[in-house]
């Protein structure tokens, strides 16, 4: 085959994309205003939230990645699906139960009702910039690489991910979003496991040989040691305490996230959206995993050399290159899925948080008319500035400023995380101390990221004990009355009324 897109190909993508623009549409079925936009108007089945909440976490370049970081390498990072265990359980025991207690809006309506205005527009703020941030690499760095494979033009690609989901999250709000980012779950993962079972009849030996080729070869191991006493080295340890961590703090303080949460009122449905989701979150990367070290026992069985080069168009390569016309279409529909299920979160998220937590806080009594409009004009400019700066990235050498970006962007839940944790497990945090400790933490942070050679799985331990230890010890030096003293704005409330 020439590793190019067969017509067949080309319309069952588009075909795919129009699909869910028009699904995005039709299930708001009629004008959603107020809050309906911002949670929904109750008729969502938790299971679908779940599976948006999965699709979310799980972007395009997930997608490529984690095959070809087996492929290339070993599942070393696999052991950071593991911290799942940590973030599961410290979200539904700790986190949920406060946050159907209080009934919240947004994310960041809590750090008000906790501490002051002044810290839920900054969490709001700088989830913002994270947000565009993360959208326009979203489009950017899978645009490269289905470029690469497919022949399809970059800016093409950029523009059909970006305008179909701005149209359909500007238009249905937060119900278009979950019911297209279900859709988009389940191609992204019947895609994968359709490409394991083409992979796995294509190997002499099939599953067997993968596993004792993987095991002699050993790709399923990884040279880091289980525990380093220095705890800030690499190990495995570390690495699912850390990765584990670094999740949690999506789950409790990332609008995308908590927004689903807030979905529904009901506790027991809450809990079962984290389950599933962490299911679905481990068992897909063990998928995806697993079909890198297929793809490695593979091209070790052809008479041609391994093909090299970069981890995530090894996968991209195969589908196109290795699987019928047709099927390369679904499979690279898949990750055009990830790619708007992604994108089409951070729109809705940013237009919520902005509307209701900056714009709404500044002016309370805004209608629900006046609130939605400005949440749809903000999903749309946002939707095309994030569009543009994609094209700006695929057309600079930025590599070396996107590193640095995507660093600098990757403390900020780590330390509005911690934020969150400090309100909600001590009761004698007050304002004040949350906003010095947060600028502690965050010059604290910055330090070890840019200027010490500390591992980056220890940036969310590093992050989480500065904010509490930070923000717990300006409340003392500082003084003043704790909002949660009088309110049930902590996790001992709730287990007190247990």
């Amino acid at each position: 085959m020439d590793g190019k897109f067969a017509v067949i190909d080309y319309i069952i993508l588009f075909a795919y994309l129009l699909f869910i623009l028009y699904i995005g549409i039709a299930v708001a079925k009629k004008e959603m205003k107020g809050k309906e936009f911002f949670k929904g108007d109750g008729s969502i089945p938790w299971w679908v939230t779940s599976v948006s909440l999965f699709a979310t976490l799980l972007s395009p370049i997930s997608f490529l990645s984690l095959a070809g970081n087996s492929y290339l390498g070993s599942w070393e990072i696999w052991f950071a699906q593991l911290g799942l265990f940590i973030a599961v359980p410290v979200a539904i025991y700790f986190f949920l139960p406060v946050y159907r207690k209080l009934n919240l809006d947004t994310a960041y309506e809590y750090l008000e009702r906790r501490f002051d205005k002044k810290m839920r527009i900054l969490g709001s703020v700088l989830f913002i910039i994270y947000q565009i941030g993360r959208m326009s690499i979203i489009m950017y760095l899978p645009a490269i690489a289905l470029a690469a494979v497919t022949g399809i033009n970059t800016i093409v690609i950029i523009l059909f991910m970006g305008v179909i989901a701005t149209i359909y999250s500007s238009f249905g709000g937060i119900k278009s979003v979950l019911w297209t980012d279900f859709i988009q779950g389940v191609v992204l993962i019947g895609g994968g496991i359709f490409a394991l079972i083409v992979l796995l009849f294509a190997i002499d030996g099939g599953f067997g040989e993968v596993v004792s080729k993987g095991v002699a070869d050993q790709k399923f191991f990884s040279d880091v040691v289980l525990f380093d006493p220095n705890f800030v080295n690499n190990s495995v340890l570390l690495l699912i305490v850390g990765a584990g961590l670094s999740t949690a703090f999506s789950y409790i303080s990332s609008q995308d996230m908590v927004q689903r949460y807030l979905t529904t009122d009901d506790l027991k449905e809450m809990n079962k959206m984290t389950t599933l989701n962490g299911v679905l979150s481990l068992g897909t990367a063990t998928l995806f995993f697993f079909i890198g070290t297929a793809l490695y026992v593979f091209y070790t069985q052809q008479a041609a050399s391994l093909p090299e080069g970069k981890a995530d168009l090894i996968f991209a390569n195969f589908i196109v290159s290795e699987l019928p016309a047709g099927v390369s279409g679904l499979l690279i529909a898949g990750l055009f899925a990830a790619g708007q299920s992604t994108l089409s979160t951070g729109l809705n998220s940013v237009a919520t948080s902005w509307t209701l937590d900056i714009q709404k806080v500044i002016k309370p009594n805004m209608s629900d008319e006046k609130s939605t409009k400005i949440a749809r004009n903000v999903s749309t400019i946002v939707g095309i500035f994030s569009i543009v700066f994609a094209i700006v990235l695929a057309y600079s050498d930025v590599s070396s400023a996107y590193s640095w970006f995507n660093g600098l962007m990757g403390l900020v839940l780590g330390i509005v995380g911690g934020t969150f944790t400090l309100g909600v497990l001590t009761k004698k945090a007050n304002s004040k101390g949350a906003l010095y400790g947060f600028i502690a933490t965050a010059i604290v942070a910055i330090y070890v990221s840019y200027f010490t050679d500390i591992s980056l799985w220890a940036y969310s331990i590093i992050n989480l004990v500065a904010s509490i230890v930070f923000g717990y010890g300006f409340s003392i030096l500082f003084g003043g009355k704790s909002k949660a003293e009088n309110g049930d704005l902590t996790y001992y409330d709730h287990k007190k009324a247990m």
